[in-house]
């Protein structure tokens, strides 16, 4: 199978910022990943993600990482 830059991996952030009324920015200050970090994220262009930041975004959000990362089936 060749290599290529795509993933099977969705980032929900979009949706739970905007299901906790939270922007990006705040985010950005609450979990101190900068905004062009978290754009990256939230816009599926990222390759890797520290736990530690994972971690940081779930809590700052309040949800668990199956609910910010899912798996996209046949994409």
């Amino acid at each position: 199978m060749p290599a290529d830059d795509s993933s099977d991996i969705h980032c929900r952030l979009d949706e739970l910022l905007e299901a906790r009324g939270m922007t990006l920015t705040e985010l950005s200050r609450q979990v101190g990943v900068s905004l062009v970090n978290l754009s990256v994220l939230k816009n599926d262009r990222a390759k890797a993600i520290r736990f530690s930041t994972l971690t940081a975004i779930c809590n700052a959000l309040e949800c668990e990482v199956g609910e910010l990362l899912v798996t996209v089936h046949g994409a």
